[in-house]
């Protein structure tokens, strides 16, 4: 399966920058941010397309006062994603941006109207958001544009992750990749369940990924090791600039110590291999080799005493020990001479 350009089924992770809410609402800081993505080894840019009015109601009765120990408590709904939301009237010029610096620019939209805007951008993918997988028909719209469908299974449960690839399959979209994600922000170390990352993968038969809230980078590059094939994490240009997502994003430094970290972590996993390679080749020059350890005539037997299994390893393999053993020498053998089948009679 491939982004845009970027084929999934690689050696490497496509590792996506969440843009979020972390421009302070500023198109320049917005712009600055997908430049420095691309310095901090980003390969795409996400935006979030949404407005307070399609998320949710302008009401402050207690059913929209968000509370629970979030770090947005006491707000409404309605004001987060006010302060939160990405102008619609940006995204065109932050997609060229993002096309200008080489990444790819997707987005994840909250209803239909944002779908049908952001097709006129022609997107490579879209992403559903962890909070928006259990609305079935925005997955089935979004799914219908048959573009790869990234989905955070955050608060899903099972039978909801099954109903949802089953929608996508039933509009033929077969491009899905699923990201294991806990939708707790920032998200506990224990709460990540990075093993469910193979499962996913195991389970649907799908591309299975990270969407990562927690804190640090220590997250993401284990969920590389374990098989992820997307990382995506919230980025900002700086701390300083605040806003409802700064306290878990990554800044550049960040963000840039995370992909190095990930690309080694993707040549340390290389493929399974039982071949030797060229520098284990010459290093088994250090391994255990049958030697003569003592002088023999020709047609001494050969003992314990006078073969030994030795270092370096340019002799007969150590297998052949008992093989050797009771055998006449065939000419006479010289202290340290390597063993060879033609030394002794078969």
């Amino acid at each position: 399966m491939k982004i845009g350009n970027f084929d999934l089924t690689g050696t490497q992770t496509l590792i996506i920058a969440e843009l979020s809410a972390n421009h302070g609402h500023s198109l320049d800081i917005a712009k600055q941010t997908i430049k420095a993505a691309k310095k901090a080894g980003a390969d795409a840019i996400k935006l979030q397309t949404y407005t307070a009015d399609t998320l949710t109601l302008n009401c402050d009765k207690e059913d929209f006062v968000v509370k629970g120990g979030t770090l947005w408590d006491n707000k409404t709904l309605y004001e987060l994603y006010k302060e939160a939301y990405t102008p619609w009237e940006w995204h065109k010029e932050l997609f060229e941006v993002g096309k200008e610096e080489g990444l790819l620019c997707f987005s994840t939209p909250f209803d239909k109207s944002a779908v049908d805007f952001l097709e006129t951008l022609n997107p490579p993918a879209y992403k559903v958001a962890s909070f928006e997988v259990t609305d079935y028909e925005l997955v089935r719209y979004i799914a219908s544009k048959h573009k790869p469908i990234i989905i955070s299974t955050g608060i899903a449960t099972l039978g909801e992750i099954e109903d949802v690839v089953a929608i996508c399959k039933k509009e033929g979209n077969d491009n899905i990749i699923l990201l294991q994600c806990t939708s707790s922000y920032p998200a506990p170390l224990e709460g990540a369940n990075l093993l469910t990352i193979p499962d996913l993968a195991k389970r649907f038969g799908v591309i299975a990924g990270f969407s990562d809230h927690t804190l640090g980078i220590t997250a993401p590059i284990t969920a590389v090791a374990l098989g992820a094939k997307v990382i995506e994490k919230h980025f900002i240009l700086d701390k300083s600039i605040g806003g409802a997502d700064a306290s878990f994003s990554l800044d550049e430094e960040a963000f840039t110590a995370m992909v190095h970290a990930v690309r080694e972590t993707e040549k340390l996993l290389g493929q399974p291999t039982y071949h030797t390679d060229e520098k284990s080749i010459k290093g088994r020059q250090f391994s255990r080799s049958l030697y003569v350890a003592k002088e023999i005539a020709k047609g001494e037997v050969l003992s314990e005493e006078n073969i030994r299994s030795i270092r370096p390893g340019y002799g007969l393999h150590p297998r052949y020990f008992k093989d050797a053993l009771g055998k006449r020498a065939t000419k006479a053998l010289n202290f340290g001479e390597r063993l060879c089948w033609d030394n002794f009679e078969k």
